[in-house]
């Protein structure tokens, strides 16, 4: 008999219990799934490009973030960690598939850049001391396609990662499924998705969110929104990633 539930760690940990399959494994053992949909680098996904987010390269054309020390989440391979080290920031940036990681750090290698790769999950890299991540405080922390795979559950979890590892008047930037007319992932509500396994279950390839939500979510005392609206459809001769199916939302840190 089993009873080993006793904090806030241990309830979250039990949740991902449910979500242990396929893509749903965001977690250490996650891995192997991404490993597999890496693998194939001629697979037609839009984001193996080696192309920034168009919103990112905005932010520092419009000087709304400036260089300083940056951790990308869920990294992929790389693109977004290599633009960033290439424009002055100390980076650092983490992912759940081996794969992508040594992919990244290739293109890390063909731009003549240094970017520090982790293979993991960000949660216990920066929760574990000492760990491999140095754990900030980051000027900016930047996400395009990892948080839309979390659980519900995580969320509180990432909140804490953002409140912990970000410093005062840093700025968080994200890129996530869209729900409504041309968006993509799941609408389903939270509660749906710890069903029982037959109806509803697992992450249905992603959760969408509303501008609403995003801003529930994120815009709480102690934060200010920058700018929050869809990311631009970037034709394939465009050197920037864009995708009309995401949102993008910049949010800063107060000091």
């Amino acid at each position: 008999m089993e009873r080993d539930v006793r904090s806030v760690e241990d309830v979250l940990r039990l949740l991902d219990g449910m979500f242990a399959t396929g893509a749903d494994r965001w977690t250490e053992q996650g891995g192997g799934w991404w490993d597999g949909f890496y693998a194939d680098r001629e697979r037609d996904v839009p984001f193996f490009a080696d192309k920034p987010d168009e919103n990112l390269v905005s932010y520092l054309d419009r000087d709304l973030v400036a260089p300083g020390r940056a951790l990308d989440l869920g990294c992929g391979p790389g693109r977004n960690a290599v633009f960033l080290a290439a424009h002055g920031f100390d980076v650092e940036a983490v992912d759940l598939s081996a794969t992508a990681v040594a992919w990244g750090e290739e293109r890390a290698r063909e731009a003549g850049v240094a970017v520090r790769f982790h293979c993991g999950d960000a949660f216990g890299l920066v929760r574990d001391e000492p760990g491999p991540l140095r754990g900030g405080p980051y000027d900016l922390i930047y996400d395009s396609g990892c948080f839309h795979h979390l659980p519900p559950h995580r969320r509180v979890s990432y909140l804490a990662l953002l409140r912990d590892h970000l410093a005062p008047g840093g700025h968080f930037g994200l890129a996530c499924f869209a729900a409504g007319p041309g968006g993509m992932g799941s609408e389903l509500p939270d509660a749906a998705f710890y069903g029982d396994g037959r109806r509803h279950g697992g992450l249905r390839g992603g959760l969408a969110y509303t501008p609403e939500s995003l801003r529930w979510v994120f815009a709480g005392p102690g934060w200010e929104e920058v700018e929050l609206r869809r990311m631009r459809d970037e034709g394939a001769e465009s050197p920037y990633f864009g995708e009309a199916f995401l949102w993008t939302a910049l949010f800063r840190r107060a000091a």
